[in-house]
This record gives C-alpha cells, structure tokens and sequence, in this order.
C-alpha cells in the first residue's frame, strides 16, 4: 500500500485533472471545453428517412441501418445484412446546400443515384415505379 502523504503530494499541482481554469481578479472561472461541431439530421429529416426504412423492412428488402454524425456530414447508411457494406448511404452535407443540395443518396458502389434540397424528393429514388402498360 502506499501512504496518504504520497496519494495527496501526487494529486497537487502538477497532476490536476478537470477542466481547465482562468484566473481573473483573484476567482477561478471555469472555462468551456472546446466541442468541435458535429452535422446531424433534424426530428423532420429523420421522421422522412425512417418511413422510407419502415417501408423497406416491411417489404424484406432492408435489415439494419447506422447513422453517423461527423464534422462535416450525416449519414444514414442502409444495410441488407449489418456484416455488409451499406446497399445505400442517404448523406446530408450542409456544405453543398447551395450548390448540389444538402441532401444525396449514395448507392453501394459510391455511385450518387438522386441529389437535392429537399430530402422529400431526394428519398423518391427509393419509390416503385409504376409501369402501366396498354391493353
């Protein structure tokens, strides 16, 4: 074991663990820890995605799904089986918003199969086509 003075002589000023402190005009301030910002899917943007997901399931066709949240992008990637790759990624990049769309849906060959803004119309690459046919 070892003894209590050694414990408190290790816990002094150079082993200080918690955050980070300034001192102004005598008092200590704590200071905010430094969050680097993260790109998510707003409630309405995943209510839209998680009906397409819904269907999909229902139907057989999708088993699993992951979202992401990175830096500069969210992806809400689609898998058949969850030991595959994703058989589809829906990404948002607020970065693009202005030029392509915020809003792409990546095949599983990282072929881009439909982008846009609105993420509406972005998810109908994923409605069946109707063929109607003349008789």
């Amino acid at each position: 074991m070892s003894d209590p003075e050694d414990i408190s002589a290790r816990s002094g000023a150079a082993g200080q663990q918690g955050p980070a402190r300034s001192q102004t005009q005598g008092h200590a301030q704590p200071q905010a820890p430094a969050v680097p910002p993260v790109t998510a899917f707003h409630r309405r943007e995943l209510d839209l995605i998680l009906r397409v997901y819904g269907q999909k399931v229902a139907a057989g066709e999708w088993r699993d799904y992951a979202i992401d949240h990175l830096k500069d992008r969210a992806i809400f990637s689609v898998f058949r089986r969850s030991s595959e790759m994703p058989l589809y990624r829906i990404e948002k990049v607020p970065k693009n918003a202005r030029r392509q769309g915020a809003f792409a849906v990546v095949g599983a060959g990282g072929t881009i199969l439909k982008r846009g803004g609105e993420l509406a119309q972005v998810l109908k690459v994923f409605e069946k086509r109707r063929h109607l046919s003349l008789v």
